[in-house]
C-alpha cells in the first residue's frame, strides 16, 4: 500500500481578500448611486406644479417672514421649509430645478439605508435586491424630482426601521434606542402621518416577541419621540384648514394605493403596463407567501407590517375625514421593495428573470413618462414658453386660482417688468400662502393702463379651491370685458388656460385668435 502525496495548497494571492472585500462594499453603495443617477436624470424636464411652486416661494423669503407664515399655516411642513431656506442660503437663492436635488439626495439616502436593513435582516443578497428595487422604481423617482418633504420623510422611515431591528436583535443596548427616538421625531416633524410607522412597528415588536426589557426600552423611545413632535401636534390642530382636500375613499382605494406604489404614471401610462407591472407585483408576492419558509421570518415581521398597517389606518381615518391621498403613504414604499426584492431570493432563477422581463417594459415606459414637461398637475413650462414668443413691450399679467400667482416667483426671470394687476400684495408680505388679490375697483383701475393682459388660469386645482378659482376668473373675465378687452389669443395645457386680453385700437382690430 503506497501512501499518497497530500494535494497542493492553493496560492494564495496577496490582497484577494482585501479586495473582494472593497468589492463588497462597493457594492452596498451602488443602490444609492443608481437612486441618485435615476433621481437627477432628466429632473429639469417636468415643469413645477402647485406644492412645489409653494415651496419655493416659501423658501425665497427672509426668515421672519417664513416664521410669520408657519405660526398662522402650513406649520406641518416647517421642517421641510426651513431646511430648503437653509439650501437657498447656501446657493445664494432658490430656484426651481435646484430646488429638486435634495429630494433626489433622500432618495438616494433611503436606498442606502434599505440596503442596510435588508443585510440585517436576510445578509448581503436581500440587501442589495432591496436597495436597486427601491432605486429604480419609477415613484421612487416621482419623488426624488419634486421639492416637497415625501422623499425626506421615506429616508426617514428607512432609518428609523433599521435601527427597530438593530435594538430587536442587540437587547435595546447602547445608543441605538436614543436613535430610535431621534428618528421617530424627525419622522413627525417632515410629516405627521409618517407617525403611522410606529403602528407598524409595534405589530413588528409582537411578531418578534423580544424581551420585556427590549419592549419597555422601545416604549420609552417611542414616547420620547412622539413628546418632542407635541408642539407640532397643538399647532397644526390649529391649522386644519390647511389640510388641502383628499378624494373619498372607495372600494378601489387599496389597488390603487398599490398600483401607485409601483408607478404614479401621471395618467401618461397605459392602462394594459399599468396593468402588467401590478400583475407582475403581485404574482412576486404570491410567490413570497408560497416559499415563505425560505424567507428570513424577521424580514417578514417587518416588511409585511410596514406595508399594510399605515395605509389601513389612514384608510380607517379617512372614512370619516378625507385624507387618504397616496403621496402621504410614500415611506411605505420600501417595504415594497424589501417585499419583492425577497421574493427574488426565494424563486428559482429562471422565475427571477421572468419576473425582471415582464417589469421592464413597464417601468421603462414609467420612466420616461415621469420625465415628460407636461406630467406634472401644472404645464407651467406652457405659459413660459407662450411668454417667451408671444410677448410685447408692456404686457400685464392677470392669474387666477389659487396659488397660480406664486408661478412668478419660480419663475422670475420670465415675469421680469410684466406686473401683477390682479395683486393686492404678495403672499410673503401678507404672512400667508396665496397673494392677496387685488379689489375690483383696484383692478378695474390697473386695466385702464395697459392695452395687453395675459390671463392666466390654473384649472387643476382641488374641489374646494376650483370653486374659488371659478368665480375669480368669472369676475376678473367680467372686468376685462368691462375695460374692453377681447381675447386675441388661447391656448390650453396641463393644468392651465392661457389667453392674451387685448384693448382694440383704430389701427388693429381685435381678433381671436385659438391654437
Amino acid at each position: 500500500m503506497t501512501a499518497t502525496s497530500p494535494q497542493p495548497a492553493l496560492p494564495v494571492i496577496p490582497g484577494a481578500s482585501a479586495g473582494r472585500a472593497l468589492l463588497s462594499r462597493a457594492a452596498g453603495f451602488m443602490p444609492a448611486v443608481v437612486a441618485l443617477v435615476l433621481g437627477l436624470w432628466g429632473a429639469w424636464y417636468p415643469s413645477p406644479w402647485t406644492d412645489e411652486i409653494v415651496t419655493i416661494d416659501v423658501a425665497r423669503r427672509s426668515w421672519p417672514q417664513m416664521m410669520e407664515l408657519l405660526g398662522r399655516v402650513d406649520a406641518v411642513h416647517g421642517l421641510h421649509y426651513v431646511l430648503m431656506w437653509l439650501v437657498g442660503q447656501v446657493n445664494g437663492g432658490l430656484y426651481w430645478y435646484a430646488a429638486r436635488v435634495p429630494s433626489a439626495v433622500a432618495v438616494a439616502v433611503a436606498a442606502a439605508g434599505l440596503t442596510w436593513l435588508g443585510r440585517l435582516l436576510g445578509g448581503r443578497r436581500p440587501g442589495l435586491y432591496a436597495g436597486l428595487v427601491l432605486a429604480v422604481l419609477p415613484t421612487a423617482s416621482r419623488y426624488a424630482q419634486e421639492a416637497r418633504s415625501f422623499a425626506f420623510v421615506m429616508a426617514v422611515a428607512v432609518l428609523a426601521t433599521g435601527v427597530l431591528v438593530k435594538v430587536l436583535s442587540t437587547g435595546a443596548r447602547g445608543r441605538w434606542p436614543v436613535a430610535y427616538a431621534v428618528l421617530i421625531a424627525l419622522l413627525g416633524w417632515f410629516n405627521l402621518i409618517g407617525l403611522l410607522l410606529v403602528a407598524a412597528h409595534a405589530v413588528t415588536v409582537v411578531l418578534c416577541r423580544p424581551g420585556r426589557r427590549v419592549v419597555v426600552r422601545l416604549l420609552l423611545a417611542s414616547a420620547a419621540g412622539f413628546a418632542a413632535v407635541v408642539p407640532l401636534l397643538v399647532l397644526a390642530a390649529a391649522q386644519r384648514s390647511a389640510v388641502g382636500d383628499a378624494a373619498p375613499v372607495s372600494a378601489g382605494t387599496p389597488f390603487g394605493y398599490f398600483s401607485w406604489l409601483l408607478t404614479p404614471g401621471q395618467g401618461t401610462l397605459p392602462t394594459a403596463l399599468r396593468l402588467l407591472l401590478t400583475s407582475t407585483a403581485l404574482a412576486a408576492l404570491v410567490l413570497l407567501a408560497v416559499h415563505r419558509r425560505k424567507a428570513p421570518p424577521q424580514a417578514l415581521a417587518v416588511g409585511v407590517p410596514w406595508l399594510t398597517v399605515p395605509p389601513l389606518l389612514l384608510l380607517a381615518v379617512s372614512l370619516g375625514h378625507p385624507l387618504f391621498a397616496y403621496r402621504y403613504l410614500l415611506f411605505c414604499l420600501p417595504a415594497l421593495a424589501l417585499l419583492l426584492a425577497l421574493a427574488t431570493t426565494v424563486v428559482p432563477p429562471y422565475q427571477q428573470l421572468l419576473l425582471a422581463l415582464l417589469a421592464a417594459v413597464p417601468m421603462y415606459a414609467s420612466h420616461q413618462a415621469i420625465r415628460q414637461v407636461d406630467s406634472r398637475q401644472w404645464d407651467t413650462h406652457a405659459v413660459i414658453s407662450s411668454l417667451s414668443t408671444r410677448d410685447a413691450p408692456g404686457d400685464a399679467v392677470l392669474f387666477a386660482g389659487a396659488r397660480c400667482g406664486l408661478m412668478a416667483t419660480a419663475f422670475k426671470e420670465a415675469f421680469t417688468n410684466r406686473p401683477d394687476v390682479g395683486r393686492a400684495r404678495t403672499a410673503a408680505a401678507s404672512g400667508a400662502l396665496d397673494n392677496l388679490p387685488a379689489d375690483p375697483a383696484l383692478l378695474q383701475q390697473r386695466l385702464s393702463h395697459t392695452s395687453r393682459v395675459w390671463h392666466v388660469s390654473c384649472t387643476h386645482l382641488s374641489p374646494g379651491a376650483r370653486q374659488a378659482a371659478a368665480r375669480t376668473a368669472a369676475a376678473q373675465k367680467q372686468a376685462l370685458i368691462r375695460a374692453g378687452f377681447t381675447p386675441a389669443y388661447h391656448h390650453s395645457a396641463r393644468g392651465v388656460d392661457i389667453t392674451i386680453e387685448q384693448r382694440p385700437t383704430s389701427t388693429q382690430p381685435a381678433a381671436a385668435a385659438t391654437r
